[in-house]
């Protein structure tokens, strides 16, 4: 029998395009659920892709690979998407695609598909990384092509063949929400108008500024070459390094962001993030790389940075150019060793002390005492140069 392999949430979406793959390609679905940290039940995804038929049923722990190899070179890059989105969804898809087309040629299945929307990003990512991996493997977008045409259809649909539906907090069928151990985006609904505030009862792993403890917590991150390794002084797997930054910042209000984007297909959307271990980390490694660097590896990593964010967020990961970039950001990542302790405080981080044995920060040249280890009388030469090129 012809096989498919879809990636299987467990949830509304996947459950009916599951269904609906049955019905139309008359083939039988392998249901893949990628664990990378997004709450999820288990005995759940398996009981409802059972009651669907599904024979082959594999959810794959890939947590520490996603923190290891994916959210650490990127922080390493400090990409952020047009100045606030830390790509939480986007740098998961390429994860995904990966393994994914990985266990299609295991199962010699003729095809994968995904419940990406066509009107979104992740089709692309989603399909970018399955062509660099399997670029003989069909496709099948549901989205793209089947008849229902909105979230209403899809109730209908799941009605007719006795698919559960999940509610909300307020009893209606749920926001689009996505989330893994680096983020969690919402979007849809009452969220799809600029105009609307972002309703408290949607916010899931943060608290609110205002209902943040009133006392500030303090914690400190280890970096060996400009990789996090330990937080408060014990080391730690990275997935276990990203998840106590978590706790820590969402507890103190720490990675909300209310965004409206740019979609690479050519669309704006609105949706609500939140990113609390991701906006520690970012932090913290900049402040290390401050007194670890040199103003032109820097500078160099700040150019290229719009640039290597907007290779990720268009679902770029596995291409020539971000490989290119990964290697300008990783030129000198062997100095950035030491230890940045910080605040929390209401949806604040504040640095309260960078340590290193670097000698990239020199306290002697820095000094407003007088010492002979720098020359001012060779900043006039150095102003009158570059009053040269003004002209």
């Amino acid at each position: 029998m012809k096989k498919i392999v879809l990636a299987y949430s467990g949830g509304l979406d996947t459950s009916i395009i599951l269904k609906w793959l049955q019905e139309n390609y008359k083939a039988e679905v392998i249901a893949y659920t990628a664990d990378i940290g997004q709450e999820m039940d288990k005995k759940k995804i398996i009981r409802n892709a059972k009651k669907l038929g599904v024979k082959k049923i594999i959810i794959k722990n890939l947590k520490n690979i996603f923190v290891k190899d994916y959210v650490f070179p990127m922080i390493r890059g400090h990409a952020i998407y047009e100045g606030v989105y830390l790509l939480g969804t986007s740098i998961a898809r390429p994860l995904i695609a990966k393994d994914q087309i990985q266990v299609a040629k295991k199962f010699r299945a003729f095809a994968v598909s995904h419940g990406a929307t066509g009107k979104g990003n992740d089709q692309v990512r989603f399909e970018l990384g399955y062509h660099y991996f399997g670029p003989k493997m069909k496709v099948i977008a549901p989205w793209r092509i089947w008849k229902l045409k909105s979230r209403t259809d899809l109730i209908k649909y799941a009605k007719k063949h006795k698919i559960s539906i999940p509610k909300d907090k307020k009893g209606a069928p749920p926001f689009s929400v996505d989330d893994n151990l680096f983020h969690t985006s919402t979007e849809g609904k009452v969220l799809e108008s600029p105009k609307n505030l972002a309703p408290e009862f949607i916010f899931q792993r943060t608290s609110s500024p205002e209902k943040a403890p009133n006392k500030p917590a303090y914690v400190s991150i280890g970096f060996k070459n400009s990789n996090p390794i330990s937080v408060n002084g014990n080391k730690l797997s990275p997935e276990k390094i990203l998840d106590k930054l978590n706790q820590l910042g969402g507890k103190n209000g720490i990675g909300r962001v209310d965004l409206v984007e740019n979609r690479f297909i050519g669309i704006k959307s609105r949706g609500i993030y939140e990113t609390p271990g991701g906006t520690i980390l970012l932090i913290a490694h900049r402040a290390m790389e401050s007194v670890t660097l040199d103003k032109d590896t820097m500078h160099k990593k700040d150019m290229i940075m719009p640039r290597y964010a907007e290779l990720i967020y268009n679902g770029y990961w596995f291409s020539k150019e971000r490989f290119k970039l990964q290697k300008i950001v990783d030129q000198k990542r062997n100095k950035v060793n030491g230890i940045i302790k910080l605040k929390l405080y209401k949806g604040n981080v504040t640095i309260q002390s960078r340590i290193t044995r670097s000698g990239a920060y020199s306290m002697k040249k820095v000094s407003f005492e007088e010492n002979k280890t720098f020359n001012k009388y060779n900043v006039e030469r150095f102003i009158n140069f570059h009053k040269k090129k003004l002209r």
